[in-house]
């Protein structure tokens, strides 16, 4: 074993998971440290720490909360999500899923998920009753009654005093952010506030055992529904997931300017990366681009 999933054994066996034998590296995730834990009656579980020269995680409260955004997703939203083993200070142990199968039909039935996720949950307030993590950075998810300025506050503008963020944008860029929260109004529409994932990647796109799309690692708040679909969108999901856009888009209304709008909504999380990795994978390319037409001209 390497120094991290030996890491992960010793945490396993001093919360009481001592009949783990083995635990093996998963990959996949991008803050915490994963892997497959091989119990002594051959059934596995897996299980996340973050593994830092202290060995201490980032707070105290981040597998509570994740264990929490879990639940209301199966439990309010009726979206499939591993089970909850463990959730302590240190791990966080859930039951395994497997790798989506590469098939339409999958993206089909994640398409009904997704809708019913996002029609089923609506609430006349946006945010969540405790902030949670997106990432090692903490989400503020105080109530507003208003989406725009919960939207430009804690979504976007709070990531503006990162280093990272402060290094990558400039000052007429973080100048166009502003300006950009300011013409919300203007550039999306009034939509309701509604249960969501809040960390879509395709990557947290799982499937149960009997082939059911499963979601793993949420960051979860009421927020407009169409942030979630904004990062499915740009995270270069597979080619059988364009019946999952085209699916969804009829299940839930979608005007026809939806696609129009992904670039703004997913500056919340090229942001998100930004202040927390390096290299970045473009995302400060793709935030400068998205600034463009709100640079002031000299």
């Amino acid at each position: 074993m390497t120094d991290a999933t030996s890491f992960l054994l010793e945490r396993l066996h001093a919360a009481g998971l001592t009949d783990v034998v083995a635990v093996e590296p998963a990959a996949g995730g991008l803050a915490a440290t994963a892997g497959l834990a091989r119990r002594g009656d051959g059934t596995s579980v897996f299980v996340k720490g973050f593994v830092e020269a202290s060995g201490e995680p980032t707070s105290d409260d981040v597998f509570a909360a994740e264990a929490e955004g879990l639940t209301a997703l199966r439990e309010a939203g009726g979206v499939a999500t591993p089970e909850i083993v463990l959730a302590g200070r240190d791990l966080l142990v859930l039951s395994v899923l497997r790798p989506r199968p590469g098939t339409e039909a999958f993206w089909e039935r994640f398409a009904h998920a997704l809708a019913h996720l996002h029609t089923t949950t609506r609430s006349p307030r946006f945010g969540w009753h405790r902030d949670n993590w997106l990432g090692r950075r903490r989400q503020v998810n105080t109530w507003d009654d208003d989406g725009f300025a919960f939207f430009a506050q804690h979504r976007l503008l709070r990531w503006l005093g990162e280093p990272r963020v402060q290094e990558a944008l400039g000052a007429a860029d973080r100048a166009a952010l502003e300006r950009l929260c300011d013409r919300l109004p203007e550039l999306l529409p009034v939509r309701p506030a509604c249960l969501t994932h809040g960390d879509l990647w395709a990557l947290n796109v799982m499937a149960t055992p009997g082939g059911r799309p499963a979601l793993i690692d949420p960051a979860v708040s009421y927020m407009w529904a169409e942030v979630d679909l904004a990062h499915v969108w740009t995270t270069a999901p597979p080619p059988e997931a364009h019946v999952f856009f085209e699916l969804y888009a009829e299940l839930t209304g979608l005007d026809r300017d939806w696609r129009e709008r992904m670039p703004i909504l997913q500056l919340r999380q090229h942001l998100a990366v930004i202040a927390q990795f390096d290299p970045d994978w473009g995302a400060a390319d793709l935030v400068r681009a998205t600034l463009a037409p709100f640079r002031r001209r000299s």
